[in-house]
């Protein structure tokens, strides 16, 4: 199951971006034999400062057809670690080819997007900044492919 995040804002290099690599690097390598990855990062940006509704339109169509849309919200659900990983296994155990997780910009997700979201998933009541939001999710995503793989990355 391939998994994109959709996210507004480009990261320029410094030290988020490199965590989001490093985690997402990780999270190929031991997903691949648990049927997870690749993984993908897509972002757009309104250059025409259209707001939420501008920011939803270019997240819709980094969408691929079909794919598992989750929402990160902070009135989304609130998951365990292992539930996390959990969820993902049993999208890609329900033979779903793609899951995007998309992150609004700094505004949020228009309410038309996170409506249509098949799951919406919370780090928390705090609002995060969406770069630290990408670091959190991309790390989740490690954690999920090592708790799913019985790697000891994950202490209960």
């Amino acid at each position: 199951m391939r998994v994109h995040i959709c996210a507004v804002g480009r990261l320029r290099s410094g030290p988020e971006r490199a965590l989001i690599d490093d985690y997402l690097t990780r999270f190929d390598r031991t997903g691949r034999a648990l049927g997870l990855g690749p993984s993908n990062l897509l972002e757009v940006e309104d250059k025409k400062g259209g707001g939420m509704t501008a920011e939803a339109a270019l997240l819709e169509r980094a969408l691929p057809t079909g794919a598992v849309i989750v929402a990160l919200d902070e009135r989304g659900k609130l998951l365990t670690s292992p539930q996390f990983s959990d969820r993902l296994a049993g999208w890609r155990d329900a033979a779903r080819g793609d899951v995007a997780f998309v992150i609004g910009g700094a505004d949020g997700l228009a309410p038309a997007l996170r409506d249509r979201a098949d799951f919406k998933l919370s780090f928390g009541a705090m609002v995060w900044p969406h770069m630290l939001a990408r670091v959190m999710l991309a790390e989740q995503l490690y954690r999920a492919a090592s708790i799913l793989a019985g790697s000891p990355y994950h202490r209960v």
